[in-house]
């Protein structure tokens, strides 16, 4: 049973308003069981860093209301457009369709798109604005993390100036990834819509020491906070046999980080490869050069990994695609020097052959040298991609970092700079940008806390009585449908022309289907049980089950079932929501009604103090 909390609280207005929560049968709970109950059931709400509502989103396509299923993606992320398109999915990773024996996992990613595409286009942005605070905040960067800070601070009533040292905003996402992944006129369109509530956008401002830049002092002395999410934005250096700082990528030529090569590249410069070009690298970024580089006239592009293609954190479908381009991939070796011809210009990468290793602290395969393995490989260019690092280069102030040279936070985002707060890859390091995006929202909560000496926002979960079964049990053999793609020959010479085409409705609505709707919680009241079994015989899976108790985490939330076979030891007849897909089987055959749907959802609930 769930505990309401109404004291001092009241549902932040939004997309179901206060008139029809009273309409509906709606509470807001802060019970540690519940909130348990979401984390545990709900996981790939869980599993996304902004905690994006997504079984909410994918009933709103399944019912064609796009424009709500934009908003609802807006509530936790500010670029649904932006993120349907690259976001790296750690929620299908967890996704309960794609458990063992449930199929592939929901196209959660291609919905999100689906509903910022398919929205109409004078569609109306629906925002809860506060009163202006007389706070003014400084953000320095435009990526992710400090545009979804923007648009939150200047929510909550604060005068917001954002510095972007580049001509355009978006930061990696404008100068990083190439535009046949996101269209720019997607992402200026979300960026203009996260800003357009007052923020003030200075480009070409660099904060810095040097000539023309503007000090961090300068900031510090004229805003009430500043927030660093400034990113990675220097290249890891390749440590080689006899160069362990790397510095024959500047004497050789042809040699380039694959970093700075798609910078120059989005800033205008011209850029070339030869006909054999070789990319070192297992992250989206070493993607993007192999692609890029087939677009500009390279013919035999190959991605060569530390450890094997099973083990990159990249999605499936980018594989895929690169490979589609044309695009091998090398496994189990590591370059450890560079070899130039006659003309100073590169000939040859030298590597060392790998075996498989054990596990690192974060989950990635070592890759051990197998001693005098090394061999040479033949090619025109070379793309570093090994990965991205935070500079401090602008401070003029110590500031404390952590052992991987990132800014270190405490409570709220505050670094140890009084009134410094950063986010963003320049805490966690080089990262995806719904990371950053969560972490931009959660920093911008702990500034209006630290300017508002409270907090005025806090989370709750919603629990609101659903009437009838939302799904059918035939949906749940509907295969993955597959991303519309534009054809080899159209896209594999052409910079901007955009490789995954989008969802029609059809095919939006029938993949909405296969989502089991997690946040939806079935419940028996075992006071008006008959324990008559019917439920138990219609259940498709091994989802309703005679249990003489459940155990009680120590937080409060619950725990495991303890199961019984026997009658004498019944003490309820239980809905394992950890096996139910919400097919609503049980609810229709159950003669005394005593199943219970509730659709439970995370919230933020403004603090009342009337």
């Amino acid at each position: 049973m769930a505990r309401t909390d109404r004291i001092g609280l009241m549902p932040e207005p939004g997309r179901n308003g206060f008139d029809q929560d009273a309409e509906r049968e709606v509470h807001y709970s802060t019970d540690p069981r519940d909130f348990g109950w979401v984390r545990e059931n709900v996981p790939c709400q869980s599993a996304c860093p902004a905690g994006t509502d997504i079984p909410a989103y994918i009933l709103a396509i399944l019912q064609g209301k796009y424009g709500l299923s934009y908003e609802i993606n807006r509530e936790a992320n500010v670029l649904p457009g932006v993120l349907g398109r690259i976001c790296s999915r750690p929620c299908e990773d967890q996704c309960r369709h794609g458990w063992p024996g449930n199929g592939a996992p929901v196209g959660i990613c291609h919905l999100k798109r689906s509903a910022a595409d398919l929205k109409n286009r004078g569609h109306r942005l629906n925002e809860s604005l506060y009163g202006p605070s007389g706070k003014r905040v400084a953000i320095v960067g435009s990526g992710p993390a400090g545009i979804a800070a923007a648009h939150d601070l200047s929510l909550m009533g604060h005068d917001v100036t954002v510095f972007e040292r580049e001509d355009q905003p978006g930061g990696m996402l404008n100068y990083g990834i190439p535009e046949f992944r996101l269209p720019r006129d997607v992402l200026h369109e979300e960026i203009h819509n996260a800003l357009r509530l007052g923020v003030t956008l200075k480009t070409g401002v660099s904060i810095g020491n040097r000539e023309g830049e503007m000090p961090l002092a300068q900031l510090r002395g004229e805003f009430d906070a500043v927030l660093l999410a400034t990113g990675c934005m220097a290249a890891t250096e390749i440590p080689l046999r006899d160069d362990p700082g790397g510095g024959a990528v500047d004497r050789v030529g042809n040699v380039e980080y694959g970093f700075d090569f798609l910078l120059d590249m989005h800033r205008g410069a011209t850029k070339t490869v030869g006909k054999r070009v070789a990319v070192v690298g297992a992250g989206f970024t070493a993607l993007d050069c192999a692609r890029v580089a087939r677009r500009l006239g390279g013919e035999e592009i190959t991605i060569h990994l530390r450890t094997t293609e099973e083990y990159i954190p990249v999605t499936r479908d980018e594989i895929m695609e690169a490979k589609a381009e044309n695009v091998s991939f090398l496994g189990l070796r590591t370059p450890i020097a560079l070899h130039g011809g006659a003309d100073g210009g590169l000939s040859a990468v030298e590597f060392v052959q790998n075996r498989l290793g054990g596990w690192r602290d974060n989950g990635r395969r070592k890759a051990n040298p197998i001693e005098g393995s090394e061999f040479t490989v033949d090619c025109d260019t070379l793309l570093i991609a090994i990965g991205q690092r935070t500079a401090h280069g602008f401070l003029d102030a110590d500031l404390k970092l952590d052992r991987w040279r990132n800014a270190e936070i405490g409570e709220g985002g505050m670094t140890s700079l009084e009134g410094v707060f950063a986010a963003g890859d320049y805490v966690k390091g080089a990262s995806t940008v719904i990371e950053a995006v969560g972490q931009g929202r959660e920093v911008a909560r702990g500034i209006d806390t630290w300017l508002m000496g409270k907090p005025r926002r806090v989370p709750a979960v919603r629990i609101e009585k659903v009437t009838e079964p939302l799904r059918e049990r035939a949906w749940d053999f509907i295969p993955r449908v597959h991303m519309p793609t534009e054809a080899i020959e159209e896209r594999s010479h052409n910079l901007r022309q955009e490789v995954e085409t989008g969802y029609p409705p059809d095919l939006a609505h029938q993949e909405a289907k296969r989502c089991y709707l997690c946040n939806l919680h079935y419940k028996i009241d075992v006071d008006n049980c008959i324990y008559c079994r019917a439920c138990i015989e219609v259940a498709p899976k091994n989802c309703i089950k005679m249990v003489e108790g459940i155990e009680i985490n120590e937080d409060g939330t619950y725990g495991n079932l303890l199961e019984t076979g026997e009658w004498d030891h019944v003490g309820a007849i239980w809905i394992d929501n950890n096996e139910c897909i919400r097919c609503g089987a049980c609810y229709d055959v159950c003669p005394t009604k005593c199943i219970s749907i509730t659709r439970n959802q995370l919230c933020m609930v403004e603090v009342n103090d009337d």
